[in-house]
């Protein structure tokens, strides 16, 4: 729907009608819309005006149906839609050129639970906290209409219209402007791979929106390659394109795209995600964008560019590292945890290579998982130690400080935070947020108890959940409770300090330290050190310039042979602790000389080191010719002192 002087223009794919009104409310004036072909209807619309609601009515039945590409809908998506002028607003960022992915810090946030007030508003007013973070991009989850009162929004059947939960059009505007000016991007959660199971009027429209040729664990799965999918195309390539355009977003993060089938590449056509990831570029207009895909199966050909038979995509959320990092902080390996034993050398491989799996055997799944990765950027695996799924893919939602021990967490931080990938934090875990994140989904009553159902039946991969006293505990998604117990108390960025400073200090040495700002491919090497112990040398741009980052998740660990060049110092120099996880600035105990007098190395247990060169080390006179000899060095410097 378009506005026009005096009226609006209004158009709709509707070829299971023969007929197409346009009700003007709440005086019910009708317009009729005249058939084009192809089974779309169109017509201009006199005295419609912003803010005006409307809504279709199909073969002059009683019934009347929400516009399918509605810009808002205020009373959600069983009600009429509003004519929004996408053009009022007054933008601010017009000299924004957008971010590309290398050397970006992504910050998942869901906009109902960020605050407590729930509200784009209310987010935005938290916004610079997370500049000052060192936060670069943030990742806002699906805000496409959907039922109720509360839900993660990966149920939206409005794609067009962002939820009237969170404020109205222009609030969404304000917040991505606010950003903008704090030199934030902003990218969107979208769910190109099936709809919500409430409120989805598409099929009334046309039954060519979806297909079961398909098998999609959601729902319907959507028909990008069958008969009349060319208008489907074209209403999701829109869509992508309609958030960049009027919403100056910075890209998309596209949801479970293995559920995205399309068989079109053996026709001879592109993938139906390479046309999105032209679409988003070509609606930026030269803006930076980032495209981020959530793939299950780690497809590592999904971020090769079009030409080279990729999507174009620029980046894959990395589940294995994830995974590993979870046996290693808290020793189960139940369900999809199965095939991660959270060794040194998984994590090293991991910093190395991105992927764990890539095409090996995966026992869970009784089949092959991935593909080879190894010439991908660094930056196109994002890293993770929480997202939404991960977090509420367990009991109680707790988060990961609180199924850990403090050191082991701050020596896993530093390791994500300062990798080679682009790392990722999920809202509250840079203050070791109380809240929990829990599954919640405001549905009608027998629809409500078809999710608890399924949900319970989900987690029940995991044995010690599908215990009959666990099970009987597991929160209501439905329940308003489950919702209001996620909300942030941002008041807790001061109570937990210490952990924010960690982050701070982490984000802040990634981005000033030219060797772990790099993120080159082959830019580091790794050794595994003892039972759960590891080192990885980052390799500077200069000779002399390397840095170690030593982590020691075990006991306290002594070596008493450095029999490995990895950990020998720069030519004719030392070594020196440039930051360590165990500053008491972080909670920590401290940090004791690494070198010992007898040449031995103590690492500290629940600890993560990185040493620098010491380009002003001391050194020893030999007694035999006068000559020196420089003695191993390791001093240690705060990073919150610089």
């Amino acid at each position: 729907m378009e506005l026009l002087p005096g009226g609006a223009h209004a158009r709709v794919w509707a070829p299971k009608a023969r007929r197409v009104d346009l009700v003007a409310e709440p005086d019910g004036r009708a317009t009729a819309l005249e058939g084009e072909g192809n089974g779309y209807f169109s017509a201009a619309v006199p005295g419609l005006e912003a803010g005006g609601l409307y809504r279709f009515r199909l073969d002059g039945k009683e019934m009347l149906y929400p516009d399918p590409t509605a810009r808002f809908q205020p009373e959600g998506p069983h009600g009429p839609s509003q004519l929004v002028d996408p053009h009022r607003f007054a933008w601010t960022d017009q000299g924004w050129q957008g971010r590309a992915i290398r050397g970006q810090v992504i910050y998942e946030m869901h906009i109902g639970t960020f605050t407590p007030e729930g509200t784009w508003d209310a987010a935005l007013m938290e916004l610079p906290a997370l500049a000052e973070l060192g936060v670069t991009v943030l990742e806002v989850m699906p805000v496409s209409e959907f039922p109720g009162r509360f839900g993660w929004g990966y149920d939206g059947v409005n794609l067009f219209a962002p939820t009237r939960l969170y404020g109205d059009a222009d609030a969404m505007r304000r917040f991505v402007d606010g950003a903008h000016g704090l030199g934030l991007a902003v990218i969107l959660d979208v769910v190109y791979n099936h709809f919500g199971p409430d409120g989805n009027y598409l099929k009334c429209f046309a039954e060519d929106y979806f297909t079961d040729r398909y098998k999609n664990e959601w729902g319907e799965a959507i028909n990008f390659d069958g008969p009349n999918s060319e208008p489907v195309r074209e209403f999701f390539l829109t869509n992508a394109a309609f958030w960049i355009e009027e919403y100056h977003l910075d890209g998309l993060r596209l949801d479970a795209t293995q559920s995205i089938h399309d068989g079109s590449e053996a026709q001879g056509k592109p993938h139906i995600l390479t046309e999105i990831s032209h679409a988003v570029r070509k609606a930026a207009g030269g803006r930076a964008t980032i495209l981020v895909g959530e793939n299950e199966p780690q497809q590592a050909s999904m971020v090769k560019p079009a030409e080279q038979g990729g999507c174009g995509l620029c980046a894959i959320w990395n589940d294995d590292l994830h995974h590993s990092a979870m046996v290693a902080l808290t020793g189960r390996t139940e369900a999809y945890y199965t095939d991660y034993r959270g060794t040194p050398q998984e994590f090293v491989s991991a910093m190395k290579h991105g992927f764990l799996y890539q095409g090996q055997w995966y026992r869970w799944q009784g089949k092959r998982r991935g593909m080879p990765a190894f010439g991908m950027s660094r930056s196109a695996f994002v890293n993770f130690l929480q997202n939404h799924d991960q977090i509420a893919n367990s009991a109680r939602g707790l988060r990961l400080h609180a199924l850990t021990t403090p050191g082991r967490l701050r020596a896993m931080t530093a390791l994500i935070l300062l990798g080679p990938g682009t790392p990722m934090l999920f809202q509250g875990q840079e203050f070791a947020a109380s809240a929990p994140f829990l599954y919640f989904a405001d549905h009608k009553p027998e629809l409500a108890d078809l999710v608890e159902k399924g949900r319970a039946e989900f987690l029940a991969q995991f044995p010690s959940i599908a215990e009959p006293s666990m099970r009987a505990g597991l929160a209501k998604p439905h329940a308003e409770e489950s919702f209001t117990r996620c909300k942030l108390d941002h008041r807790e960025r001061e109570v937990n300090a210490p952990v924010r400073a960690l982050h701070r200090d982490l984000l802040r040495l990634r981005r000033e330290d030219a060797v772990f700002a790099a993120q080159r491919v082959g830019g580091l090497d790794g050794a595994v050190l003892g039972e759960e112990a590891f080192v990885l040398r980052f390799f500077g741009e200069e000779e002399g310039d390397d840095r170690l980052v030593l982590v020691n998740l075990g006991r306290d660990l002594t070596l008493r042979a450095l029999a490995d060049p990895l950990l020998a110092p720069p030519l004719n120099g030392a070594w020196t602790v440039l930051w360590s996880s165990e500053d008491p600035a972080y909670g920590g105990c401290g940090t004791a000389p690494v070198e010992r007098p007898d040449g031995s190395w103590r690492l500290p247990g629940h600890a993560a080191l990185v040493l620098g060169p010491a380009h002003d080390f001391p050194t020893k006179s030999d007694d035999a010719g006068g000559n020196t000899t420089p003695v191993i060095m390791v001093s240690q410097r705060s990073e919150t002192d610089s």
